[in-house]
């Protein structure tokens, strides 16, 4: 499993973009989590699913809510990882307000829970291999602090922590 001072994994995600720009087109563009992190500070939090109960009345509200002080802190972007494909994450994106604010990043075939260690199997309730719950500050690619949630919980890693550890 990934910890501190670990570098993130050479891994591809995708970002559904609803326009053209800044050499991407409009639907899903690969992101390159190593590349996309150098030189950045990064909030990054993962979660079971993109619609899914808690993920959507707290977890990505908190980190849309937080964005200006999160920006204070010293946070560059703020990134949403979850094992769903580039177009729910994208309508998700739109139905949570996103914007700008949250990059919305799929994990469709979950190489990143996988790579991270971060994986939640939830077959027999029928989701199949989603990602755990968590938060994480990331600093030029590497993992600076990392709150894991024990399952069902949302307890630590909301953006009110991540929010204080940046600060730290």
């Amino acid at each position: 499993m990934i910890k501190v001072g670990d570098a993130l994994p050479d891994v591809k995600l995708q970002e559904y973009s609803e326009v053209e720009g800044n050499g991407c087109s409009i639907g899903p563009n690969p992101v390159d989590v190593r590349q996309a992190a150098a030189g950045k500070t990064i909030a990054v939090f993962g979660l079971p699913g993109a619609f899914t109960p808690t993920c959507s009345a707290k977890h990505v509200p908190g980190y849309v809510e937080k964005f200006d002080q999160l920006r204070s802190a010293g946070i560059d972007e703020i990134w949403c990882i979850s094992v769903n494909d580039a177009f729910v994450m994208g309508a998700w994106a739109r139905d949570q307000k996103a914007g700008d604010k949250v990059r919305m990043l799929a994990d469709g075939s979950a190489e990143f829970a996988r790579a991270t260690g971060l994986v939640l199997d939830l077959t027999a309730r029928g989701m199949g291999v989603r990602s755990t719950r968590y938060s994480m500050l990331v600093r030029d690619g590497k993992v600076v602090t990392l709150n894991l949630e024990a399952p069902g919980k949302f307890e630590v890693s909301d953006a009110d922590t991540l929010l204080a550890q940046a600060r730290g």
